[in-house]
């Protein structure tokens, strides 16, 4: 399977009413193709079984090459997995090399949750990650809370998750200054999802921050702290 077979693959599942949809919703001009993700998750279970991890590589950097909303949708989805074997760099390295090209949040998050996978395999590529905080490029800082959100999951996380996710929250409470919209989600994204298992620390984080926050991440972040008591 190359890029380019892979390529015409989803241009014949495609539906020209359905691509015109698509891109009039995420507002970014890049070709689309008009497929379902259901669809892209058929054919790349099908790619991934027939192929090896090396090739799978070189498939999912060309797909993301191929600036195609539903291509680089699948480039994501064939490196979305938990066990990658054997994981080294080059899984994390391709997922690295796409963030400065996000654009639009729906590829950044699907690359976004490859990298979700390749974080929790790998807790030290955090260093690598935390430079992205300071990053000139917005969605780049987003990519940083987003990829950490697993920190977010854990009942009762072990010491070593515990420091994480306080460095994590480092990282958001030194982006509440930024008012750009997708930053302030993004920040409430986390603590809506920390407040599930960890709703003293969110309570605490609104206490210091909520006066320099965007009203509408205040009340997304604290949305699920009602239901908890």
């Amino acid at each position: 399977m190359t890029p380019k077979q892979a390529i015409a693959a989803l241009r014949s599942l495609g539906d020209p009413v359905k691509a015109a949809e698509i891109h009039r919703y995420h507002k970014v001009d890049r070709p689309y193709l008009g497929v379902s993700n259901p669809q892209i998750d058929a054919l790349v279970k099908e790619w991934r079984a027939a192929i090896d991890l090396d090739t799978r590589l070189t498939l999912a950097k060309g797909l993301w090459k191929s600036n195609t909303h539903e291509g680089r949708v699948a480039a994501a989805k064939l490196l979305t997995q938990a066990r990658i074997r054997p994981d080294d760099q080059g899984a994390w390295e391709l997922i690295k090399s796409w963030v400065p090209d996000f654009d639009a949040w729906a590829v950044a998050d699907h690359a976004s949750i490859a990298g979700q996978k390749r974080l929790v395999a790998d807790p030290s590529r955090l260093d690598e990650v935390e430079t992205w905080t300071t990053s000139d490029h917005m969605w780049t800082r987003r990519a940083a809370l987003v990829m950490t959100l697993p920190w977010t999951k854990q009942n009762n996380p072990k010491p070593a998750d515990l420091a994480a996710r306080d460095r994590i929250l480092g990282w958001a409470a030194s982006y509440v200054g930024d008012h750009e919209w997708f930053i302030q989600k993004a920040i409430a994204w986390w603590l809506r999802e920390l407040s599930k298992h960890d709703a003293e620390r969110v309570r605490v984080f609104l206490a210091e921050h909520a006066e320099g926050m965007k009203a509408f991440a205040v009340k997304e972040a604290a949305r699920k702290l009602n239901c908890i008591g």
